[in-house]
């Protein structure tokens, strides 16, 4: 049951991340230009490409801001959060988000996720090995067909969630893509534990 579910968060993900045109619903892209103020300009860019969720515990550093950040609100059937789907302006490259209840490990999340993706027509991965995203992380590159190419990285969350990170790129892109990839997806993080940020901020003015 639990790789059923896996399968149809894969298939989902997939349907959404290779073929998501939605129009974007950006609320504000200030700090993608430089004018006037100089300091202040580089402040708004650093804060803009920040985005936190407290509902779901985490937040986004974009790396740089061709990557346009839409908020989806999503759902899966099984009512897993795909709040957020990340597009690279420039390559046509997603990253779709989805926050799960840590039901399972990251390295069972993945290799459930390779399983059910093998038994898709076209699909070829690797296997799911570490990665450098934090201690217990893991992931797993795979292509589909001819056209496309992507990555998957798993990660624990706050309070017992899951991070999953799906993204997908054109095969013809630049391998610099692997890398704008890899980036974004190292910006993803969750946020501290409630009890954590308390205890850590003793500080006084």
């Amino acid at each position: 049951m639990g790789a059923m579910r896996m399968l149809g968060w894969g298939v989902l993900l997939l349907s959404t991340a290779c073929g998501a045109s939605r129009p974007a619903v950006t609320r504000s892209e200030p700090g993608t230009g430089g004018s006037g103020m100089d300091s202040d300009s580089s402040a708004v860019a650093s804060t803009t490409r920040r985005y936190v969720d407290e509902d779901l515990g985490f937040e986004i550093v974009r790396p740089t801001a061709e990557w346009q950040l839409d908020e989806t609100n999503e759902r899966t059937p099984e009512g897993l959060a795909i709040p957020v789907i990340l597009r690279h302006r420039v390559t046509g490259a997603q990253v779709v988000l989805q926050v799960a209840p840590g039901v399972a490990t990251p390295v069972q999340f993945a290799e459930r996720l390779t399983q059910g993706l093998r038994q898709q027509p076209g699909f070829t991965t690797t296997d799911p090995q570490p990665i450098a995203l934090s201690d217990n992380a893991v992931g797993f590159d795979f292509q589909v067909g001819e056209g496309v190419r992507g990555k998957v990285a798993v990660r624990e969350g706050n309070s017992g969630r899951v991070l999953m990170m799906l993204a997908t790129w054109p095969t013809e892109a630049t391998a610099g893509i692997t890398e704008s990839v890899d980036a974004l997806m190292a910006g993803v993080r969750p946020l501290p534990e409630p009890s954590v940020a308390v205890r850590s901020t003793p500080r006084t003015p």
